[in-house]
């Protein structure tokens, strides 16, 4: 049998996620992200076709590369006005029983004391459902805004993330011991003490003396997602990512990925199946091929360009308005998203991209490749796919709210279900009990594992327990 797909979807608590341009379609919804109902709306439709979870993006700051102004940001939407996503989540686990919440915060902007109390939460209130998207932030917008002159180097930001996650794994997983808390009316004690730890953390960058201030959530630590594809973002993701998601534009960028994600698994002691990876796509279907290329037509209309070379400028962190459109693209190192600009370079060696090229491509879709067709066609590339680059399943990028999952629910995900690559019903618990078949808690391999009580903490990055 062929390998089981996996649906996530990805959002944004914004207009023009990764379509700019697309929210002027008269179907688009996106114009309602500021309602609950547009939430709850997405989260049934999602559950009913049993996608994983709503995986949503973040970025505290604004897309200002491109011109060197704000001004193409704010004209077209282009992930500005953007809202706090993890609020959403409550909301949307209210009226649903079984998807996950992968929510986007950032390293970088805020303590992980306070963060720490806030997952778990989330954790509490989904019971169990959430996941953490690692970041780091790119945008040096944001950094300006919390008072850093300057925006720390790509590198740093992840010795920073090292640090932070230790922080958080002491007071997620060693803090609270399992049964510190008693909860006795009888006696009036509601949890022992002795059995809740202060976990001294003092290192390079922060210094948390005290106690985890909530009792132990469903699953201690959240699912741990990661989106750093450069080097040091992949050696990151192998010490701590349980669900990787990557962003590539074309089956051969996303086969060398993978392929280098598993074996800096491997290095780092795991079985290089132990984290799920999934790749941006969108999709367009219709009842046939003809109607879903008629549909992608009319989409590619409505497309900016202006907005698409924002995102790029953003995501690179390189002003391409100071080119012309047919000019082609170069790798240049900057300390944004590093690996973006190589999956246009060097990842497709029989593939040279023009400024414009990288425009349209970008407009409808985002970074990720858009299948179009029929339900049969869609389900064949999507097959075809896994196969070709060992990917264990899709980030969806919607074009339309919220007709694209719908159209997936509708058409792709029946499809699918009757080849028996796709779950037709949900597993019991949590969302790590979900994705992995596993306990509630951390792999007892897992670096995060080692900072239990009773456990010796790693003397580097990671340390795999026996």
């Amino acid at each position: 049998m062929s390998k089981q797909i996996r649906f996530n979807a990805f959002e944004m608590n914004c207009i023009a996620h990764q379509s700019p341009g697309l929210w002027c379609h008269p179907q688009d919804r996106s114009r309602e992200y500021k309602d609950l109902e547009y939430w709850t709306d997405l989260a049934k439709i999602l559950e009913q076709g049993v996608f994983d979870g709503i995986f949503l993006a973040d970025v505290l700051g604004i897309y200002d590369v491109y011109q060197q102004s704000a001004k193409q940001a704010l004209t077209g939407a282009v992930q500005v006005p953007v809202n706090d996503p993890l609020q959403l989540i409550p909301a949307m686990a209210a009226v649903t029983k079984h998807l996950g919440f992968g929510v986007t915060t950032s390293i970088s902007f805020e303590h992980p004391y306070p963060f720490a109390r806030r997952i778990s939460t989330l954790d509490h209130l989904t019971k169990g459902r959430v996941g953490w998207n690692i970041v780091t932030s790119y945008l040096a917008s944001g950094s300006k805004n919390l008072g850093l002159s300057n925006q720390v180097s790509h590198d740093e930001r992840y010795d920073i993330a090292d640090e932070y996650l230790e922080v958080l794994y002491k007071l997620w997983e060693g803090s609270w011991e399992n049964d510190a808390v008693l909860a006795d009316k009888k006696t009036g004690v509601f949890a022992d003490f002795k059995k809740v730890h202060p976990i001294q953390h003092k290192g390079k960058y922060f210094e948390v003396p005290g106690i985890h201030i909530c009792e132990p959530s469903p699953q201690r630590t959240p699912v741990l997602y990661q989106a750093g594809a450069s080097g040091r973002g992949q050696t990151f993701a192998s010490q701590n990512a349980e669900c990787i998601f990557i962003a590539a534009p074309s089956k051969i960028a996303t086969q060398s990925v993978v392929k280098s994600i598993r074996q800096k698994l491997i290095e780092n002691g795991r079985d290089p199946y132990s984290a799920k990876i999934y790749a941006l796509l969108s999709i367009v279907t219709d009842d046939t091929d003809e109607k879903a290329r008629a549909k992608f037509k009319e989409y590619q209309s409505f497309a900016s360009y202006d907005g698409a070379l924002t995102l790029l400028s953003g995501w690179s962190g390189v002003d391409f308005s100071q080119y012309q459109s047919k000019d082609k693209v170069e790798y240049i190192q900057t300390d944004a998203i590093q690996s973006l600009l190589d999956s246009y370079v060097n990842a497709d060696p029989a593939r040279i991209w023009t400024i414009e090229e990288i425009a349209n491509w970008i407009g409808v879709g985002g970074n990720g490749p858009v299948l179009v067709g029929s339900a049969q066609t869609v389900a064949d590339e999507l097959q075809q796919w896994v196969e070709d680059t060992d990917v264990d399943g899709f980030n969806l990028a919607y074009i339309l709210a919220h007709q694209t999952f719908q159209d997936v629910v509708d058409f792709i995900v029946p499809e699918l279900q009757k080849r028996g690559v796709y779950p037709h019903q949900y597993s019991e618990g949590t969302l790590r009990e979900k994705l992995f078949n596993s306990e509630a808690h951390l792999p007892n391999w897992h670096r995060g594992a080692t900072y239990r009580t009773g456990q010796t903490a790693p003397t580097s990055a990671f340390k795999k327990v026996i």
